[in-house]
């Protein structure tokens, strides 16, 4: 007899699609899931930490949906996302005939700073003769509000609640149903026959307001044509050119259009750990997982991202290093209230949360990252002004004054602070990039002695008690003996050569203490992880098992280096998109979707991996 307990597992596992079956769109400002059955279950509009208006993702039952799908059984379904774009496509065939349903944020010739706000659908009959249900159930707020539903005239409506509103052009019938709070259609589509739906988010004391009718293959069109012009500045090669041009896709499109801004992910909640409760808000802007972004475009061609976000974090910082966050809202917000929400979560992973506590933690290695960024900016001949230099030289500053304390870590521990080692190497990062800058560069009006005295002792320091005394790798914490994968940045940085005897002994304990059958790793032990007792179920952390490539393939070991990252780039889901993390025991991506960390990832070991590949090569001909 199976139990009442798997009997719940089951209906949220057959209720709940897989994170994989998911794909993104978006338009800079906005973004949308979409499921390989043609559902839009996840949607924030205007703004990417809007309050969702479909989040059927989070609650199947009070999230609300936007979907279109044939009446009869679907045999088979392909998507694709349109050449290199964001607009996807998906095919479904049935017995009796096909679809295909183009999904988009559509995109003006003004670039993502002058956003329509609208999510456009259409629906072309490829073969054969379709019924197509289609459902719009708008759930504003995450669900809180049911919205009230009215006609406008022939093909438009609208929906309203609170400060939220949309209104939906249809070229079809659509049929209110007040009882639910949706719209609801059901079409008879031919060979040969096309229509578009378009929902745009406007105020809702403009839904009365006069608009043009939107031309949806034309919209189509200029928005395919935006992210070409777009993507032909990006530099690919090789055998995975398709998902090293797809995660810069994925960057971009997590870039806020306005700001500069880059966020982590455009999602929610969606668990480290199914059922667990490490589930967390990704919809802001992380100094460490920007500035890794913007180092990751900038090596494939796109300068411009670079430049935005360094304006961003100018503006944001208000000019005072001393009150910098490890975070922002994607336009600027410095206040980021964690709030739980009554809504079940993804299979039952609790509490549902918006905003983020860690805004509040200390994290020393953004000085590291900042510092770096501007660095890397300037060695690829681009200037720095002299506000922004005064900015640098406080930012370090701060690093020289607080590089002592403790604090959460990369990894945002919510218990003790400690002395992480990653954290001080980052510091270290920040004062040798400094010194560079003044030495290399030319830059004046610091005391650079100050800081060569400064670097020298977090060396010293991380050399005595960051050191296993009797096995000789690095630890995670001073005076510890176990390691985390973060400590694979030490290589990275340039902290020490990845032929450095530590450094080879500390990728040895990593494979070992953290290693998976299949050879990702993931990033901690469970000790390291007593505040949560959930941890110690965590999945793959993908993006330091991207790490992993880089250092391997930096040892010299190249062929172990490709092997695992053919191994990565298999997890990538239909059309190219990596979540936070894989569990190996379930075969299945976990964690925020798509997140900016892994696909940066991706970028940046598949260029470490080709260019010592090719080094590997020089050196057998010689």
């Amino acid at each position: 007899m199976v139990s009442s307990t798997t009997d719940s597992i089951m209906t949220s596992i057959e209720r709940y699609l897989p994170i994989g079956d998911y794909a993104l769109i978006g338009d800079c400002h906005s973004t949308a899931l979409v499921s390989r059955h043609g559902s839009i279950d996840w949607a924030c509009l205007r703004r990417f930490d809007a309050g969702s208006a479909f989040a059927r993702l989070l609650d199947h039952d009070k999230g609300g949906h936007y979907s279109i799908r044939p009446v009869e059984p679907v045999v088979r379904t392909h998507r694709r996302y349109l050449r290199e774009t964001m607009v996807l496509e998906t095919t479904m065939v049935t017995e009796v005939g096909t679809i295909v349903v183009t999904d988009a944020f559509t995109m003006t010739d003004g670039g993502s700073k002058h956003p329509r706000h609208e999510l456009l659908r259409m629906i072309d009959c490829t073969a054969g003769h379709v019924v197509v249900d289609v459902e719009i159930k708008p759930r504003f707020d995450y669900g809180l509000a049911t919205p009230w539903i009215r006609a406008h005239g022939p093909g438009i409506w609208s929906a309203v609640a609170g400060d939220d509103a949309m209104v939906i052009q249809a070229e079809c019938a659509l049929s209110i149903d007040a009882s639910c709070g949706s719209l609801t259609a059901q079409i008879e589509l031919d060979e040969g026959a096309h229509l578009g739906l378009v929902l745009v988010s406007v105020p809702p004391h403009l839904i009365e307001g006069e608009r043009g009718r939107v031309d949806a293959r034309t919209s189509i069109e200029t928005t395919i044509a935006w992210w070409m012009k777009w993507s032909k500045k990006t530099i690919s090669a090789g055998p995975h050119a398709h998902l090293h041009s797809r995660s810069a896709l994925v960057l971009k499109a997590l870039c806020c259009g306005p700001t500069g801004a880059i966020i982590a992910a455009p999602t929610t909640s969606l668990p480290e750990i199914v059922g667990g409760s490490s589930n967390w808000d990704y919809r802001a802007c992380w100094i460490r997982d920007a500035t890794l972004t913007l180092a990751a475009l900038t090596t494939v061609g796109h300068h411009g991202v670079a430049d935005g976000f360094r304006r961003f974090i100018m503006r944001t910082a208000a000019g005072d290093a001393s009150e910098l966050q490890i975070m922002y809202g994607p336009y600027g917000e410095r206040r980021l209230p964690e709030i739980e929400l009554d809504l079940d979560g993804w299979r039952g992973s609790r509490p549902v949360r918006t905003g983020n506590a860690a805004a509040t933690q200390m994290q020393l290695d953004v000085y590291g990252h900042l510092v770096d960024a501007t660095h890397l900016w300037h060695t690829r001949q681009h200037d720095i002004t002299e506000d922004e230099w005064t900015f640098i030289t406080a930012v370090i500053e701060q690093a020289v004054a607080r590089w002592h304390e403790p604090d959460a870590g990369i990894w945002e521990l919510r218990g003790h602070p400690r002395h992480y080692v990653h954290s001080k190497v980052m510091v270290w990062v920040a004062l040798d990039r400094g010194i560079r800058l003044v030495q290399d560069h030319g830059f004046s009006g610091v005391e650079i002695d100050r800081w060569i005295l400064a670097r020298d002792e977090i060396r010293a320091t991380v050399d005595r008690r960051g050191v296993h005394p009797t096995l000789g790798h690095f630890v995670q914490a001073f005076d510890g003996e176990s390691v985390d994968a973060s400590l694979l940045k030490l290589a990275l940085v340039g902290f020490v050569d990845a032929f450095d005897e530590r450094m080879i002994k500390t990728v040895d304990a990593i494979q070992q203490q953290l290693g998976t059958p299949d050879g990702f790793i993931r990033r901690q032990t469970t000790r390291d992880t007593s505040d949560d007792d959930t941890a110690r179920h965590e999945g793959v952390f993908l993006l330091c098992s991207f790490w992993l490539v880089e250092v391997l393939a930096m040892q010299g070991r190249v062929a172990d280096a490709k092997a695992l990252f053919e191994r990565l780039a298999g997890l990538a889901n239909d059309v190219g998109l990596f979540a936070e993390e894989y569990s190996s025991d379930d075969q299945e991506l976990l964690g925020n979707f798509p997140q900016a960390f892994t696909h940066l990832g991706l970028i940046a070991a598949e260029h470490r991996l080709r260019m010592c590949t090719e080094e590997h090569e020089r050196n057998d001909h010689r």
